[in-house]
């Protein structure tokens, strides 16, 4: 009988999260919104693990490249790099990329 292999001391270490100084600012509006609690469920998500899905994210293209958005209402996105090697989430946006 073989023992399973342990799982990588990585897998279960959490990403930490950062917000740059615009989020910071969008978290604001998201509380007065009343989504504070939508986007607290999504970062929780991505403390965990920034690729799992559902719900579903979008790698974006051109020149916003390794840069990730998810939903939080039809309008408003939580935008985010992932920077493996030092696991951490970089909170870029939290609010409506239509401003």
């Amino acid at each position: 009988m073989t023992t399973p292999e342990p799982l990588s001391a990585t897998a279960s270490v959490p990403y930490q999260l950062v917000f740059a100084k615009e989020a910071l600012k969008d978290a604001k509006k998201l509380k007065q919104a009343g989504l504070e609690d939508k986007a607290k469920k999504l970062l929780a998500l991505l403390k965990e693990d920034p690729y799992r899905v559902p719900p579903p994210y979008e790698k974006l293209l051109g020149r916003l490249k390794g840069i990730y958005s998810r939903r939080i209402t039809l309008q408003h996105r939580l935008v985010y790099q992932i920077h493996e090697g030092e696991r951490v989430v970089r909170v870029l946006r939290l609010w409506s990329h239509y401003e």
